[in-house]
């Protein structure tokens, strides 16, 4: 796959310019990473992003791509975590996650280059004799009162409306990602099974299963809500369209929930991934087995599943020190947050 336009291009805070490395170089690389890493377009994309922020600070420092040494890479995290961020009103940095990432990403540009001849080996540090440590936050999730005045949000009254209440529906219902979301066809729906077929990471298939809720709101959509559009599209059938026919973008799925969150009154910060959160913690909430959860989300390694009985014990504490009336006296201080109150 050639490297689009909008690889090449710099992001907002750069220069059009792609030195240090050309627009050649660049192409082979996006080739590169979905031939040979059989990475998925939107992670392609995100690693030739991550890129276009090495070249920038490359730029900014006068550095060439063979200076790459352990001095250098100090320096670019140090801009990484202090001003590489200028998307805003003044620069920041990102957060460590973040950063992690974008060293990925170059780790991966390196071994490209010592395969293109530039190295004998790749003068990038590891991971292991560079680290840098992560904390990762608990994400964030709706309680169910919430995600119920979300779902109410829309006015069915309109083509947008029912299809944005199947949307909403479909994502607290699955708990999908917005790119498995964004990509479902009129073919991957089973309706007499109430079952979707989800293009998850690296192009693994799975089937999630959703309710009567989620059944109603489809059905009212595609009878009474996607016929009103423009059914030009030609590429999948796609099963969320805007108003031509088209499949709705991700950016557009991602402010119909931000501005339904807004609506409904809920907290700032409202997005996609709230919701498929919102789905493994209240499925958790339910007593469902940790494995089966495993499998509808699609984690490779029930590891990542396990995040969620964190959030549950934290919430299980929150409730305990609200609402029992010795909680002020009772030396709650000594409770860990992985405590959990006895059946």
């Amino acid at each position: 796959m050639a490297t689009s336009q909008a690889d090449v291009a710099a992001l907002p805070h750069e220069t059009k310019s792609s030195a240090p490395a050309s627009a050649d170089l660049l192409e082979r690389y996006s080739l590169y990473l979905t031939g040979q890493r059989s990475l998925s377009d939107n992670t392609r994309r995100i690693y030739i992003d991550d890129l276009h922020t090495f070249l920038h600070h490359c730029r900014q420092n006068g550095h060439d791509l063979r200076d790459m040494d352990r001095q250098l890479l100090r320096g670019y995290v140090a801009f990484l975590a202090t001003a590489g961020r200028s998307d805003g009103p003044r620069p920041t940095g990102y957060a460590r996650v973040s950063i992690v990432r974008k060293l990925t990403a170059l780790r991966t540009f390196y071994n490209f280059l010592v395969q293109e001849g530039w190295f004998q080996s790749t003068p990038v540090p590891s991971a292991r004799s560079f680290p840098v440590k992560v904390e990762k936050p608990l994400p964030s999730f709706l309680g169910k009162q919430e995600a119920n005045r979300l779902l109410a949000a829309p006015e069915e009254d309109t083509p947008a409306g029912r299809r944005d209440r199947a949307i909403l529906e479909v994502l607290y219902a699955c708990g999908v990602r917005l790119a498995e979301l964004q990509g479902m066809n009129l073919g991957d729906i089973n309706g007499d099974r109430r079952e979707i077929l989800v293009r998850g990471k690296g192009d693994k298939e799975r089937w999630t299963l959703y309710g009567t809720a989620a059944q109603d709101a489809l059905d009212r959509y595609l009878e009474d809500g996607r016929p009103h559009f423009s059914a030009t599209s030609a590429h999948g059938d796609p099963l969320f369209v805007n108003r031509y026919g088209g499949r709705l973008s991700r950016r557009s799925i991602e402010k119909i929930v931000r501005d339904y969150a807004a609506r409904a009154g809920l907290k700032e910060g409202i997005h996609t991934h709230t919701l498929r959160h919102s789905f493994a913690s209240h499925m958790l909430e339910g007593d469902a087995d940790l494995r089966v959860i495993q499998e509808l989300l699609g984690h490779s390694s029930v590891s990542t599943t396990q995040l969620y009985t964190h959030i549950t014990k934290q919430e299980a504490r929150r409730a305990y020190m609200d609402f029992h009336p010795l909680a002020a006296s009772s030396g709650t201080d000594s409770v860990s947050d992985d405590a959990t109150p006895e059946e």
